[in-house]
C-alpha cells in the first residue's frame, strides 16, 4: 500500500505552500532590485551573494513544498550565479551582463508560474508514512500483575517486598492451576520454579507472557530446560527482591522515551515550519529560530539533542555559526546537520570541516529526514548519558545534578513555581560494608536507586550525590508534600531485605528537605537540606526532616 500524508498534516503543508506562493512576488521584486544594483555596480559582491542566496532558498523551498516548476527555475538561476561567483573579478565583470539577462528571464518565467493555477492546486506528493503522521494515542497506565508459583519458596514474603516496587502478586502452589489462570487472564509476568517448566513449553504460542524461572540448580541442563520453556530470566535460590525487580522492570515496564529535541535555524520561515511539521509529526519536540544571533540563548534554554540549520543565511552563514558554537566547550559534542539545496560536493565537504556532523540535501523525503535526525540524536543521548550518570546506580552524577539544580531554580523563578531539593543518606552504611562486604553494600545502593526511579515522577531529577548520599529535585511540590512522598519511599525501603551469603539484613535512610522560594540559590537550598538531614540523623535516623524544623518538632 502506498503511504500517504494524514489529512491534517496535508492541509498544513498546503497552507504553507499557499503562503509561499503569496510571498513569491515580493521575493521576485527583491531579486529584480538586486539585479538592478548589480548592473549599476558590478563590483558589489554582497549583492551577488544576496542574489545567489535568494535563488538558492527559492530552489530548496519550492522543491520541498511540491512546486517543481518553481524549483527548476530557481535551480537554473542558482547554478548560473554560483558560476559567476567563482570567476575572478575581470571575468565576472565581462560575464555579468549576459548572466543578469538570463536571471531576469528566470524571474519573468517565475512571475508567469506564480499566476498558474496548477502550482497552487498540485497535490502533496512526498512519500509520507501514516505512522509518521498519526497522532499519539492515549496509553493506559501499565498494569503490573505477576503470578508466582513455587511451593518451596515463601511467595508471600517475596510478594510483599516486590509490592514496594509497584507489583501486585498472585501466588499459586499448583502449576496446572496457574497455567489455566494465565490462559484465562494473562498477567504481566510469571515467576515459577523449574519443576513445572514442562507445563509451559507450549504457553508462549498461546499468550505472550514473560516467564522468569527460579531454581535450586545452576547446571546447564536445568537452564536449557528453562530456555526451551520460554524462560526470559533465571535465578538461583536464594532469590532477592531487587534482582527479580530488575528483570521484571526490563520486561514489563515500557516507559515512553523522552522526545528528541531539535532546534531548527533557517531564515526561510516556510522551510523551518515545513521541517518542523515533519519532525513534530514523528513525535519530536522542535523549536524554530530564524535569527542566528539568538542561537546561544536558545541552546542554553532548549537544550536540544540536535541542531538542524541552513547553510546560506544572511548576516551569519551556517559555516560561521558552526564555528561560533564549536568554540563553546559544552556544545562541542552537539550534532549539527546542514540542510541545504547545495549539491556541490566540494562545498558540502568544506561545510563538514567546520564541525558539522552531516549534510542533507533539499528536498529530502520526510522519512529520510526523520531517520537522519533520530539516529544522530539517539547517539548523542547515549554519549551524554554515559558522561552524566553514575556507573553503579544509573542515576545522575554529582556534577550533573548540581547543573540541573541551577537550571531548575532558574525555571522556578521564571514560572513562580515551587521546587524542593531532597538530600538522602543511608543509615550506618559503613557498618553494612564492614559486616557484609562491599558487594552487599552495592546491592543496597542499587535497590534504593531503583526504588527512587520507580516511585518519583519522570520530571523529577535524581542523582547519587556521593558515596551513600542521594539527591533529588522535585518539581511543583511544597516541602510538606515532598516529605510525604519521600517518607512513603522510606517506609517501603525499610521493609526490603538483602542477602549476603546466609545472612539477611535490612537498611534504612534518613532525609532532609528544603524548598524554593524559601531558599533561593542552589548553595542555600543544598545547605538547608543537608542541615535538615543532619537533624534527622541526630534524632534517631530513619526519618525525614524539613529545613528549619526545630528539634522538639522532630518525631521520636
Amino acid at each position: 500500500m502506498k503511504a500517504t500524508a494524514s489529512p491534517v498534516l496535508r492541509d498544513r503543508i498546503m497552507r504553507l505552500r499557499l503562503a509561499y506562493i503569496d510571498k513569491l512576488p515580493r521575493v521576485l521584486d527583491e531579486a529584480k532590485a538586486i539585479c538592478e544594483r548589480l548592473a549599476a555596480d558590478p563590483e558589489a559582491v554582497d549583492a551577488l551573494d544576496a542574489l545567489h542566496r535568494s535563488f538558492h532558498n527559492l530552489k530548496g523551498t519550492a522543491a520541498s513544498l511540491g512546486l517543481p516548476e518553481v524549483s527548476t527555475e530557481g535551480a537554473a538561476a542558482t547554478d548560473l550565479l554560483a558560476s559567476l561567483r567563482g570567476l575572478g573579478v575581470p571575468a565576472r565583470q565581462s560575464a555579468l551582463a549576459s548572466a543578469l539577462a538570463e536571471v531576469r528571464g528566470c524571474i519573468d518565467r517565475l512571475e508567469q508560474l506564480k499566476d498558474s493555477a496548477s502550482i497552487a492546486g498540485a497535490p502533496v506528493a512526498a512519500p509520507w508514512s501514516e505512522a509518521i503522521c498519526a497522532a499519539s494515542a492515549d496509553r493506559e497506565v501499565q498494569r503490573r500483575v505477576v503470578f508466582f508459583c513455587d511451593a518451596d519458596l515463601d511467595g508471600a514474603a517475596l510478594g510483599a517486598q516486590l509490592s514496594c516496587f509497584g507489583y501486585t502478586f498472585a501466588s499459586f502452589t499448583d502449576p496446572e492451576a496457574m497455567k489455566a489462570e494465565v490462559l484465562a487472564s494473562p498477567p504481566d509476568a510469571v515467576v515459577m520454579t523449574t519443576t513445572g517448566a514442562e507445563l509451559f513449553t507450549d504457553l508462549r504460542s498461546k499468550v505472550a507472557v514473560p516467564i522468569l524461572f527460579v531454581s535450586d540448580d545452576s547446571d546447564f541442563a536445568t537452564r536449557l530446560q528453562a530456555i526451551k520453556a520460554g524462560g526470559e530470566a533465571y535465578f538461583v535460590k536464594p532469590v532477592t527482591a531487587h534482582e527479580v525487580v530488575e528483570a521484571l522492570d526490563a520486561m514489563t515496564v515500557r516507559r515512553e522515551p523522552e522526545p528528541f529535541r531539535v532546534l531548527i535555524i533557517d531564515d526561510e520561515p516556510e522551510m523551518g515550519d515545513y521541517h518542523a511539521l515533519i519532525l513534530e509529526g514523528a513525535g519530536m519536540m522542535v523549536r524554530r529560530l530564524d535569527d542566528s544571533a539568538r542561537v546561544l540563548e536558545e541552546l542554553g534554554d532548549f537544550q536540544p539533542d540536535l541542531l538542524l540549520m541552513d547553510m546560506y543565511m544572511p548576516t551569519c552563514s551556517g559555516r560561521e555559526l558552526s564555528r561560533v558554537i564549536r568554540q563553546i566547550p559544552k556544545f562541542v559534542s552537539l550534532p549539527i546537520i546542514f540542510l541545504s539545496s547545495e549539491t556541490d560536493r566540494l562545498v558540502q565537504v568544506s561545510a563538514m570541516r567546520v564541525g558539522a556532523d552531516g549534510f542533507l540535501t533539499k528536498p529530502i523525503p520526510p522519512e529520510d529526514l526523520i531517520t537522519a535526525v533520530a539516529v544522530r540524536a539517539e547517539r548523542t543521548r547515549v554519549l551524554r548519558s554515559l558522561m552524566m550518570r553514575d556507573s553503579l546506580t544509573g542515576l545522575l552524577n554529582h556534577t550533573t545534578l548540581a547543573q540541573f539544580l541551577d537550571s531548575a531554580l532558574a525555571n522556578a523563578r521564571r514560572q513562580s513555581s515551587q521546587l524542593c531539593f531532597v538530600m538522602l543518606d543511608l543509615d550506618e552504611f559503613k557498618k553494612v560494608n564492614d559486616t557484609y562486604g562491599h558487594p552487599a553494600g552495592d546491592q543496597v545502593l542499587v535497590a534504593l536507586a531503583r526504588l527512587l526511579k520507580q516511585r518519583l515522577r519522570t520530571s523529577d531529577m535524581i542523582g547519587r550525590y556521593g558515596g551513600e548520599e542521594f539527591g533529588a529535585i522535585l518539581w511543583n511540590l511544597s516541602v510538606e508534600e515532598a516529605i510525604g512522598v519521600i517518607d512513603h519511599i522510606r517506609r517501603d525501603f525499610s521493609a526490603l531485605t538483602f542477602k549476603a551469603g546466609d545472612a539477611v539484613f535490612s537498611c534504612s535512610f534518613s532525609g532532609g528537605v528544603a524548598g524554593y522560594p524559601e531558599h533561593p540559590s542552589a548553595e542555600a537550598i543544598v545547605h538547608a537540606a543537608d542541615q535538615a538531614l543532619y537533624v534527622a540523623k541526630e534524632h534517631g535516623r530513619s526519618r525525614i526532616v524539613a529545613a528549619g524544623q526545630r528539634s522538639e518538632e522532630v518525631e521520636a
